[in-house]
């Protein structure tokens, strides 16, 4: 099921919903695991405990606006707000694969958590610096695979990593391992507190959680690619 999605979403990208058939199909036990992790932290027993979602927070734009121009909240509401998104963007694309019948979480503590990863998506592309653009996109499914070691996200990494090396050459498998180190180098970002973080300026939320710039993805972004 996972392949022929895979295979679905590389003949037309903008399929959203195969992106949750693969991650979920070939999840493995990652969400146990993180599930597991995410336990052991007082945040994560407090998040459980209260049934407290994420996405709400994201979804305030005007309490994420109060906050001043250096701040991680601030970057993030420039970059959904240049992007045309919304903190529930990927909502629909997800609720679109579990009507498929394809909703395989064990509990309602399974759901809220992985639903937390999936809201944490476009918080982790203003933090870490990987744009909206294909490599970025691939970059931080590479960055993603060494945090949650969801076996669906590294091989959708692996094939989009594949694909781009037909227009950036033989660069984009050095930034693409780049990124997988630099996820594993960082704080395990699944279980900060997102919405304390969001108050405080973006780079001294990266210099806590050791995120490294994305200096390979920047500068093969900036070359023209090697296929027009």
């Amino acid at each position: 099921v996972a392949f022929r999605a895979l295979k679905r979403l590389i003949a037309d990208p903008q399929r959203t919903e195969e992106v949750f058939v693969v991650i979920r199909g070939l999840a493995g036990n990652a969400i146990d695991r993180g599930l597991k992790r995410f336990r052991r932290l007082p945040l994560g027993r407090r998040v459980l405990a209260r049934r407290e979602v994420l996405l709400d927070t994201l979804l305030d734009q005007n309490a994420l606006a109060s906050h001043s121009s250096d701040t991680l909240a601030a970057a993030y509401l420039q970059f959904i707000r240049e992007g045309n998104l919304t903190a529930d963007g990927l909502v629909e694309a997800s609720q679109q694969e579990n009507a498929a019948g394809q909703d395989v979480y064990e509990s309602d503590d399974h759901k809220l958590y992985g639903e937390r990863l999936r809201d944490q998506h476009d918080l982790w592309h203003t933090l870490v610096g990987y744009d909206r653009d294909e490599l970025g996109e691939v970059c931080l499914l590479a960055f993603t695979y060494a945090q949650t070691r969801n076996r669906g996200i590294g091989v959708m990494a692996f094939v989009g990593m594949l694909k781009l090396s037909e227009f950036y050459g033989r660069e984009v498998f050095g930034a693409v391992w780049r990124a997988y180190r630099d996820g594993k180098r960082a704080a395990w970002l699944p279980g900060q507190d997102w919405s304390e973080l969001l108050r405080h300026p973006i780079e001294e939320v990266r210099q806590r959680l050791n995120v490294q710039p994305p200096v390979r993805y920047t500068r093969l972004r900036s070359l023209t690619p090697a296929v027009a």
